[in-house]
């Protein structure tokens, strides 16, 4: 056998690169025809709740779900006021990504991360001095390494950016697929008015294990329709969002409750679409 010539593994090399990016590019457009299909039809799942389905199914072998879709119209404006107070202020005049916010979470998470960096140090330096001071230890005894903080992530992302990731990717973390989250964002807030993002998130979005959307989540809180949402159940509902398999637990807790009169208080000032 004789090895391959330099111009053969050039040329099968730019084969494969022209078919990632052809499959790239086939992947993309099927985004776009998703996204362009739903200025008239509204969507049955997105990915996330089809992951959170089969994971009810695996751990607790039934599926305990409730959604109803409702238009824009009868979701109450206290709810949509109060879900851009809390997640999104600027998300009438954004292009889909705040910039200003993202820079502002960068800079906490670094800021946390080397926080909690110092305080494992910190335990890893006096599990050490307590392990020299040991004189014995017991026999098949292993010494129990301290738990490691972990920082805590904030960020950045606004109501469009949300949505394209749980309309389309994963939960997990990668350079790539943020990459592929802000490509689908502005394909979103192209083909698609702030109106309809905004009534395709509040319908799609969790607010507890198995409960999503606006018209589930007001009867499951509140025993009333989406329409009816008073401005302090809108700001608890609104409060949720961030971790409602949490706040679920306790939906009436200090923080909710002080947080919601936060939010209500920014609600008047959100002009919306």
């Amino acid at each position: 056998m004789t090895a391959s010539s330099p111009s053969r593994v050039w040329s099968h090399a730019w084969r494969v690169l022209a078919l990632i990016v052809v499959c790239l590019l086939g992947l993309q457009l099927y985004f776009v025809a998703r996204i362009a299909l739903m200025r008239f039809v509204d969507p049955e799942s997105t990915s996330f709740q089809r992951s959170e389905a089969w994971r009810l199914i695996a751990e607790k072998n039934h599926l305990a779900w409730s959604q109803e879709w409702v238009e824009y119209a009868r979701i109450s404006p206290n709810l949509k006021r109060a879900v851009i107070a809390s997640e999104d202020a600027g998300f009438a005049d954004h292009g889909g990504v705040d910039w200003d916010a993202l820079e502002r979470a960068w800079e906490r998470n670094l800021k946390a991360e080397e926080r909690v960096a110092r305080i494992n140090a910190d335990m890893e330096r006096r599990a050490a001095l307590r392990g020299q001071r040991r004189v014995e230890a017991p026999v098949g005894a292993a010494a129990k390494p301290p738990a490691r903080a972990q920082p805590r992530i904030v960020g950045g992302s606004t109501i469009t950016q949300q949505l394209a990731k749980n309309l389309f990717l994963g939960s997990e973390r990668s350079w790539a697929r943020k990459a592929q989250e802000f490509a689908i964002t502005f394909m979103l807030e192209s083909l698609l008015s702030k109106q309809r993002i905004l009534e395709i998130y509040l319908n799609s979005v969790e607010w507890g294990e198995g409960v999503f959307g606006a018209e589930a989540a007001s009867r499951h809180y509140f025993h009333v329709g989406a329409s009816q949402l008073s401005p302090y159940a809108a700001a608890r509902l609104a409060v949720m969002l961030p971790a409602p398999k949490r706040f679920e637990k306790r939906p009436g807790s200090p923080y909710v409750t002080g947080r919601a009169s936060t939010v209500m208080a920014r609600m008047g000032a959100v002009d919306l679409p």
